[in-house]
């Protein structure tokens, strides 16, 4: 009888050892600074998303702009379209007068020379808060305003901030010649800005070089030639 022997053999498993350190979560105080920071890192976003539609909403222009030939001279209609940048809306809130200029230019090109100026014409607004009543006063003057008071400036009452604005938004036939010329190549160059010289001496420095106290808005127009 033939015997047959067999061996078994096995491997030892190689067992991966407990870490002896303890899992901890972190703590609360820890995960709520972490949610914090995400809350403010977000809120950031968002408003830096709106100061550009703000900055987008704030374009100024000169939206549409008329000459017209008269018996009374040469006028100019126009339709300016801006919103106020937010420091020169808070320093009218706080009772601080804010002054504006539109300025009209005629002149006559020249090929063999620069340009011919015919006429000058300026428009000057000043605009301010009254807090007891709590409305707005707009004040316009053919001349610059002056320490001394208000001169002979036309006054207007209104409710409400943007009241005011449409009212200076407008510009209708305001006569910027005596005569009307005829000649031909004449153009017209509007402009409306702020204008920071009327300011207190601080808010001048402060404002200088700050795009938030930036208003220009400016357009040239050929005047058709006469019949």
């Amino acid at each position: 009888m033939l015997w047959v022997t067999t061996t078994a053999s096995s491997t030892p498993c190689c067992k991966r050892r407990a870490d002896p350190r303890p899992r901890t979560r972190s703590p609360a105080w820890l995960r709520l600074l972490a949610r914090l920071a995400g809350a403010l890192v977000l809120a950031a976003v968002l408003a830096g998303l709106g100061l550009q539609a703000r900055a987008d909403a704030l374009t100024a222009e000169i939206g549409s702009m008329q000459l017209e030939r008269s018996d009374d001279g040469l006028l100019l209609s126009a339709n300016l379209q801006f919103e106020l940048p937010y420091q020169i809306d808070d320093a009218l809130r706080q009772g601080i007068p804010m002054y504006f200029v539109a300025e009209a230019q005629v002149q006559r090109e020249r090929w063999y020379w620069s340009d011919q100026q015919l006429a000058t014409a300026s428009r000057h607004y000043r605009l301010s808060h009254q807090p007891l009543t709590r409305r707005w006063r707009l004040h316009i003057s053919n001349t610059p305003f002056s320490s001394a008071g208000l001169g002979l400036a036309l006054g207007q009452t209104f409710e409400t901030l943007e009241d005011a604005l449409s009212s200076m938004r407008r510009i209708s036939r305001w006569k910027i010649m005596d005569t009307a010329p005829t000649q031909s190549g004449v153009s017209v160059q509007l402009r409306f800005r702020i204008d920071l010289s009327q300011l207190p001496r601080p808010l001048q420095i402060g404002a200088l070089g700050r795009s938030g106290w930036n208003l220009q808005l400016s357009r040239a127009q050929m005047l058709e030639d006469a019949p």
